[in-house]
């Protein structure tokens, strides 16, 4: 799999180091065969991971996310992927969080809280109209509502 990994990489221009082998983790556990009197005769289990890494360092952000996908749609049966992704930001990260975070502001403000959580349904003709002339609905055409004959 790491072999798989590293020539998706090699096809998709990511600079990769690897696989680096890191240390296998071995789990044993010991299960009686049976109850009471037949306790010395046990079963022994052993399950052996095997850990590899692979590196891909000034690779474009978006490439990397689409090499992840790829690498984790066609994963093996019985393969753990991880993958721990740094991204570096410019000395001007704080400024641009200052201002998203204003955008956000702004946007809560905009929003009609009179709505949410309603579980009631809509009863009248009017509730419906009054719902629709909101800011939310902005692409619904505005029409004055028609009298209709008796």
């Amino acid at each position: 799999m790491a072999d798989f990994a590293l020539r998706a990489a090699y096809y998709l221009n990511l600079p990769a180091k690897g696989p680096v082998p890191l240390p296998k983790i071995t789990q044993r556990w010991t299960v009686p065969r049976d109850v009471f009197i037949f306790k010395k005769s046990q079963e022994n289990y052993e399950r052996v991971t095997c850990r590899r890494l692979i590196q891909i360092q000034d690779g474009h952000p978006d490439v990397v996310r689409r090499w992840l996908g790829f690498v984790k749609k066609h994963v093996w049966y019985g393969v753990g992927m991880k993958a721990d992704v740094f991204e570096w930001e410019g000395e001007d990260v704080v400024k641009r969080m200052d201002e998203d975070e204003e955008a956000v502001r702004v946007g809560m403000e905009k929003v009609d809280w009179e709505l949410f959580g309603r579980r009631k349904g809509l009863e009248s003709e009017e509730e419906v109209g009054k719902l629709l002339a909101q800011q939310g609905f902005a692409g619904a055409p505005k029409t004055e509502k028609a009298e209709q004959p008796t």
